[in-house]
């Protein structure tokens, strides 16, 4: 039986900027974009406690904490961390999977009998990023026999903690979970097992699989059945070699309610730009795009076609397509302040069958020329005249880019 550790880091920017300023320690400080937005992307310890939670907005927060002290994040400093962090971990396995720039998956397997056992890897560990990276920066420790069990683990017992799932204890474990907790259950899978009388990981046990499977389809069941056992047989892929790439996305926070619904769909075709344009950089194509709005209602959709694309207009038909689908209406007398998108099923443009018709072709031809004049003079030089007088996005895409590896390996990310 394998022995995979998940560590994930508390709070992570927040730790990261009280280790770096000892003025913000002890206090409930929020993480903002460095682009002015008011959105948090991440509170401290301190802030938590007192009920702030993030993604939020600032005024939200100072309502729940009027001390809360706002910063503006430095990616480029907790990407240098994780770095330190990566090469401690690398010490005492090859098999370091970097999972998100404040998470990564170890299978310690064929290392545990050099450093006396899991434990004292463990240990080992959290010394060394207390003595190498700062006291203010911890990391909460998941450890079992698969990657699902392991990251479960990890968010048990925050902040510093340490939770072992076994064969013996997983029960007691999932009495304890909600479906949320698991990676891969979201508050909209929550809702549709919810309605399916699931609101708890042993009741989706009992759920029968052909159930599973009208609601979901074949393979988002077969996922959730094996979640309910606790079973996962993926690999830990060195952080070195890359892993291949399941989905891209893009979350943006508008930088005050936004009415107008030309805005808020200009807003969406960018963001669509970008996420083709990553897809393109990855020869890779999808057929499964998703979109989450934000604001004085809330919207959340998904659509799988029969074609793969790699295209922002395609990508945006989709999302346009979603809402109709959806019932959903973008009004003038509604507000936006949220926006997520993301493609999924994803596919390398070399293993699919190329267009028939000259059209297909020609497209590509136009979106590689496309490219190339942005990668020379920089991303949205040329746009859609949909796009005419609108402002450009000024934030970059939050977390760690999967194509960061393809184009440089381990250099930093675009965050």
């Amino acid at each position: 039986m394998k022995t995979i550790l998940h560590i994930d880091f508390d709070s992570y920017f927040a730790s990261c900027e009280q280790q770096f300023n000892p003025k913000l320690r002890g206090k409930p400080i929020g993480v903002t974009a460095q682009n002015g937005r008011t959105c948090i992307i991440a509170a401290s310890r301190e802030a938590k406690k007192q009920g702030v939670k993030s993604p939020s907005r600032t005024f939200e927060a100072l309502q729940i904490a009027p001390n809360m002290i706002f910063v503006p994040a430095q990616f480029t400093r907790y990407w240098e961390v994780t770095q330190k962090f990566l090469d401690i971990c690398k010490d005492y396995s090859p098999f370091v999977e970097l999972f998100s720039l404040d998470e990564v998956f170890m299978d310690i397997t064929p290392t545990l009998h050099l450093f006396g056992g899991k434990d004292e890897i463990v240990k080992a560990i959290k010394t060394r990023i207390r003595n190498e990276i700062g006291e203010f920066v911890t990391v909460s420790v998941g450890i079992s026999h698969n990657k699902l069990l392991a990251k479960l683990g990890s968010g048990m017992n925050k902040p510093n903690g340490i939770t072992e799932i076994t064969p013996y204890n997983i029960d007691e474990i999932y009495g304890k979970a909600e479906l949320t907790d698991f990676c891969g259950i979201g508050e909209r899978i929550a809702l549709r097992l919810a309605k399916l009388g699931v609101t708890k990981p042993l009741q989706l046990r009992e759920l029968p699989l052909y159930s599973l499977k009208c609601e979901f389809g074949n393979v988002e069941a077969e996922f959730l059945r094996g979640l309910a056992l606790g079973i996962d047989n993926t690999s830990v892929i060195p952080y070195t070699e890359g892993s291949d790439v399941k989905s891209v996305g893009r979350n943006y926070c508008l930088p005050q309610n936004e009415y107008d619904k030309r805005v808020v769909l200009q807003n969406i075709y960018e963001l669509c730009e970008e996420i083709a344009i990553k897809l393109r950089r990855l020869n890779k194509k999808a057929k499964t795009a998703g979109i989450y709005l934000g604001g004085s209602q809330s919207f959340h959709g998904r659509k799988t076609i029969n074609e793969y694309f790699n295209s922002g207009q395609e990508l945006y038909n989709l999302c346009l397509k979603i809402f109709k689908n959806g019932g959903f209406m973008l009004k003038n007398t509604n507000y936006v302040r949220r926006i997520g998108i993301w493609v999924s099923n994803l596919k390398d443009e070399q293993s699919i069958t190329l267009p028939l018709f000259p059209a297909g072709k020609n497209n590509e031809n136009l979106l590689k020329t496309v490219d190339s004049i942005n990668e020379k003079f920089g991303d949205h030089t040329i746009r859609n005249g949909f796009l005419l007088y609108a402002d450009k996005l000024t934030t970059v895409p939050n977390g760690y880019m999967a194509d960061t590896y393809e184009r440089n390996k381990l250099a930093k990310p675009q965050i």
